[in-house]
């Protein structure tokens, strides 16, 4: 098993093109890629189709793009959302009693996103988080944090050209790679089922040839609902019948939003290559409530343990509050759900559904959105101009000391 801390960095690439071609003919046919780089698109979010566009008075609208608008008189009548606080966890959590092959403490755990790849201009150490999600394309941080890194895939297309990411990897031995960024969502990785568990074979095949000691880490769906984790059964049952093999697997990444499934609206849409109009149906204040954001995550358990990977580590590559202030989300609001999530991360434990490995927790590893973001600034914990800290990263900082 990996050891949470401590990932080296070095070696070459002369080699790197003629291990690639024999990589190549080993493939299935049919998947030999195409050794040009693809011409992806550039790896943003697009804001107004997450979130919903605002009128004047601030009432959350319809986005721009809804051939039918979803006007704001439709949401269901709730408390005034500037001082809901978010809903407890019905679950409690327990502190496992046994040791586990983990270090002592917790902060290794605690893991920022590194939105602009730049982590290397911001003063981390006062943060006290111990490790970072970034794109393949960033420089490492300096010792003793470590990279999870995100590889591009969209449309089932791997990005950059895999002779390029055989180099990457190749430079960076040992470490956690992430195989694409929201595949579910359409203005995302934008991959079907079946294009997915094609790309992750292409990486998952080419890293491990590469590096048997690097980690993959799979998944990385946008939410754990019952439309996303059906997506995710898609994608196993098209890797099992094309490649004759269960989807092996380092570590099952997710992220935990809580936003709208519902073609042409805000939110995250509904997968590609799901015949269906409607998921989820959450309301705009839902985006911090934290009894949500606990099911959510435990469903995810419970379905890693139903297609036998309980015995994987669950990471959760990426949380927070998309939504911005003005729709009842000020700095109160934003702090009290991280802290919650944190205190319930912490400590959540289940003997039935949790990582044997690591005294049966839910979750292993989390991370914050966002170290810095230009398009929800929301949850920065740093100035993407200044580089300064932030209020909240202050809040994020004073939690760090007590792990």
């Amino acid at each position: 098993m990996r050891r949470p801390v401590g990932v080296a960095i070095g070696l070459a690439l002369a080699s790197a093109a003629c291990l690639a071609l024999v990589w190549a003919a080993s493939l299935p046919a049919g998947d030999a890629p195409a050794w040009a780089a693809a011409t992806l698109p550039p790896a943003t979010r697009i804001a107004e189709r997450l979130i919903p566009t605002a009128d004047v008075s601030g009432t959350p609208a319809a986005v721009a793009v809804t051939p039918s608008p979803l006007p704001s008189a439709t949401r269901e009548p709730t408390r005034p959302v500037a001082t809901r606080q978010p809903t407890r966890p019905v679950a409690t959590p327990r502190v496992p009693a046994t040791p586990t092959p983990y270090p002592a403490g917790e902060r290794w755990r605690f893991g920022v996103i590194d939105r602009l790849g730049d982590l290397v201009s911001y003063d981390l150490a006062p943060l006290g988080a111990g490790w970072y999600v970034s794109g393949i394309e960033s420089d490492p941080p300096p010792s003793p944090y470590e990279v999870a890194y995100i590889v591009g895939v969209h449309r089932g297309v791997v990005g950059p050209a895999l002779p390029e990411l055989r180099r990457r990897v190749l430079a960076r031995p040992g470490a956690v790679w992430q195989v694409g960024n929201e595949p579910d969502v359409i203005w995302q990785s934008n991959s079907t089922p079946e294009e997915y568990a094609r790309a992750y074979f292409q990486v998952y095949t080419l890293i491990k040839q590469t590096d048997p000691t690097a980690l993959v880490a799979a998944g990385s769906i946008s939410q754990p609902t019952p439309l996303r984790l059906e997506y995710l059964d898609r994608v196993l049952a098209a890797y099992e019948a094309r490649y004759g093999e269960p989807m092996p697997v380092d570590i099952w990444a997710f992220h935990n939003a809580i936003l709208r499934e519902e073609r042409t609206s805000w939110g995250v849409d509904i997968p590609p290559g799901l015949d269906v109009e409607i998921g989820r149906l959450y309301r705009v204040d839902d985006n911090a409530d934290l009894g949500i954001f606990t099911e959510q995550l435990i469903d995810f358990r419970r379905w890693m343990r139903d297609r036998g990977y309980r015995d994987r580590p669950l990471w959760l590559t990426e949380f927070g509050v998309l939504m911005p202030a003005e729709y009842g989300f000020p700095l109160e609001t934003v702090s009290a759900f991280m802290v919650g999530a944190f205190d319930w991360m912490v400590t959540a434990v289940d003997p039935e559904l949790g990582y044997p490995a690591d005294g049966d927790r839910l979750v292993q590893r989390w991370a914050w959105y966002s170290l810095a973001a230009t398009d929800y600034p929301g949850g920065n914990l740093y100035d993407p101009e200044t580089k300064a800290m932030t209020p909240l990263g202050e809040i994020f900082a004073a939690y760090m000391a007590t792990q």
